[in-house]
């Protein structure tokens, strides 16, 4: 465990697979004191057991990020684990696919309560609590900057929505020494086994369309460098979008 993140206090949303689960691991192994966010209690004891067997802090909060008063109360409850927070960390999303016609009104109720939404919620109600210093980090999606995001529209928008809304509080929130940077992670993640089993093709066609021809490590590529990001060494990154992708998102 080095000690860029000693002291911080953070709360990490959709923490219990993944890419949530390994920006958490990433933050922890920095130093930080993690709390872990999710709807699957066993999932985030499995994580939350991972930390302390390493020596780190890890807490855990079951709630729905789709609805306001699971928000407040998970800002509550991490502030009382905690001691305080520094770092937001907003990946919880859930997806729709599908075409613009297909799609349910329903699947994009979903998609944005659970993005877009929380995203705004879970900023809002962290803002009290955070000091200079503090940042936010929240996920976006490739998609979103992809120039024929067809069949992806829900979830394109949704991410599109996030990132702009992110740029937005990184310019308000600056004077308050506040930052808020959006990535674009291209992760092996659960979300990207199930695309790969149903569209194996498709998937192929993507990953060598990375230049460096695989998807990221949640934890090695895509949880350092979030852990980076909210470190002092980028003190002066903010209101901004990253690519964490392997060189894929602008070359679509």
């Amino acid at each position: 465990m080095s000690e860029t993140l000693i002291g911080r206090r953070a709360l990490v949303t959709g923490a219990g697979q993944g890419v949530g689960r390994g920006i958490a691991l990433a933050l922890a192994e920095e130093g930080a004191a993690v709390v872990l966010l999710g709807r699957t209690e066993e999932k985030l004891r499995a994580v939350q057991g991972e930390i302390t067997d390493a020596g780190g802090f890890a807490a855990t909060v079951v709630a729905d990020v789709r609805l306001a008063a699971d928000i407040d109360r998970a800002v509550t409850e991490t502030v009382e684990h905690l001691g305080g927070l520094d770092i937001l960390v907003n990946n919880a999303q859930m997806t729709a696919m599908g075409s613009v016609l297909s799609a349910s009104e329903d699947d994009y109720i979903a998609c944005w309560e659970s993005g877009p939404l929380a995203t705004f919620r879970f900023m809002r109600a962290c803002h009290p609590h955070f000091g200079p210093g503090s940042v936010i980090i929240n996920l976006g999606s490739g998609t979103s900057v992809n120039p024929n995001p067809a069949g992806r529209g829900v979830y394109s928008s949704a991410k599109a929505a996030i990132a702009t809304l992110s740029r937005v509080a990184g310019v308000e929130w600056g004077a308050d020494g506040i930052r808020v940077v959006t990535v674009l992670p291209a992760a092996a993640s659960p979300a990207a086994e199930t695309w790969a089993a149903a569209n194996p093709d498709e998937y192929a066609k993507s990953v060598q369309s990375i230049p460096l021809r695989r998807l990221g490590d949640p934890i090695a590529d895509i949880g350092r460098a979030v852990a980076f990001l909210c470190s002092p060494g980028a003190q002066f990154i903010s209101a901004t979008t990253i690519a964490l992708d392997g060189g894929q998102a602008y070359l679509r």
